[in-house]
């Protein structure tokens, strides 16, 4: 791959548009952008989880699904492509199912916290459901694949679970909801 960002401003967004993978440009705060930017940071969001964890599998799994949402945010970025497959969904699943046989089962709400790997988890669980929502608002004007918006269910399911499991390593409670304290 050549040098493709050897200049790292271009000056024609100044305009209040962005330019597409294909060429086509649309206001900065497109539906496809909004979905587009959300995905984006949803990938911080896991990229500073992933410097405080500890455990060398998640680590692993959520490097994976950096990947994952880079590739979602290139097929948002070129409308009628398609880069996740069925069986991404199904792994996202798997590690759902193995990872839940591993903690208690709830009988409260728990609220962000615990550990400080385990609270920029739950951030970025929170925002994974504001990317699964942007991705529908675009679906409702363009069409968008069903796995890109099942994926990004599944992934705010996995991270409230591995938010769970971190605490659960860390030796940490998970903060349970109050209700007499609301």
């Amino acid at each position: 791959m050549g040098n493709r960002l050897s200049k790292l401003y271009t000056r024609t967004g100044d305009d209040g548009t962005s330019g597409l993978s294909g060429g086509a440009r649309v206001a900065k705060n497109h539906e496809r952008m909004n979905a587009m930017g959300s995905v984006d940071e949803l990938n911080s969001a896991i990229g500073l989880m992933i410097c405080k964890l500890e455990d060398q599998e998640l680590k692993a799994l959520y490097i994976g699904i950096q990947h994952d949402l880079f590739n979602i945010g290139g097929e948002i970025s070129m409308p009628g492509h398609s880069f996740i497959k069925d069986s991404k969904i199904d792994q996202l699943e798997a590690e759902i199912d193995a990872y839940n046989e591993c903690v208690k089962p709830l009988k409260d709400f728990i609220l962000p916290g615990g550990s400080e790997a385990a609270a920029i988890c739950h951030m970025a669980r929170a925002i994974a459901r504001r990317a699964e929502r942007d991705v529908v608002s675009l679906h409702q004007l363009e069409p968008v694949n069903d796995t890109t918006r099942i994926y990004l269910n599944r992934l705010s399911d996995l991270l409230f679970v591995s938010a769970r499991i971190i605490n659960l390593k860390l030796g940490q409670e998970d903060v349970l909801w109050k209700k007499e304290l609301a």
